[in-house]
């Protein structure tokens, strides 16, 4: 499925910034270039920057991997209810308190790129059993209603989104 299919009720506006700057791309494919090239990313990291903000009260480097990593997981979490056709409301989460809680100050890049293989190769394992059908699925998530598809488009575009702005705001110089 590519991205262009989703329609405007698929989810809620916040997230179109995150499946626009993906183009239009096929899902699957997507997720595949992503853990191919962003485990190549975090390698080029320089150590001294894995720590490092640019701004007081913004947060570090490593805390927007974990974030990244965080959100994945929650949103694979989400695809899997939907698809199962659980039409329980699930909440929304905290992810400045995810942040705070997530200890990213520990990790080294080793680990946050075998994290990160871990945790998208099982996203690719979920959506690949994924048909058509289910991908068109909606659950309510954060008062709001969002489709199979959508959560995996937007697992990529949250990642394209953040990568971006550690390029230009932490690795500028």
């Amino acid at each position: 499925m590519k991205n262009s299919e989703l329609k405007k009720e698929d989810f809620h506006p916040f997230y179109e910034p995150y499946i626009k700057t993906l183009g239009d791309v096929e899902l699957l494919g997507m997720l595949k270039r992503q853990l191919e090239n962003f485990p190549m990313f975090i390698s080029s990291i320089p150590k001294d920057k894995l720590h490092y903000t640019y701004s007081a009260g913004k947060w570090t480097m490593a805390q927007v991997l974990v974030h990244i990593l965080d959100t994945e997981r929650v949103f694979q979490y989400r695809a899997l209810r939907f698809a199962r056709n659980d039409k329980t409301p699930l909440p929304g989460f905290d992810q400045d308190m995810f942040v705070i809680e997530s200890n990213a100050e520990s990790w080294n890049k080793e680990e946050l790129i075998e994290n990160y293989r871990t945790i998208r190769k099982s996203t690719i394992a979920l959506f690949e059993k994924f048909s058509d059908e289910t991908l068109k699925k909606v659950g309510i998530a954060s008062e709001s209603s969002m489709s199979v598809a959508a959560l995996g488009f937007i697992c990529c575009g949250h990642q394209r989104h953040h990568r971006n702005i550690l390029r230009e705001r932490y690795l500028k110089d």
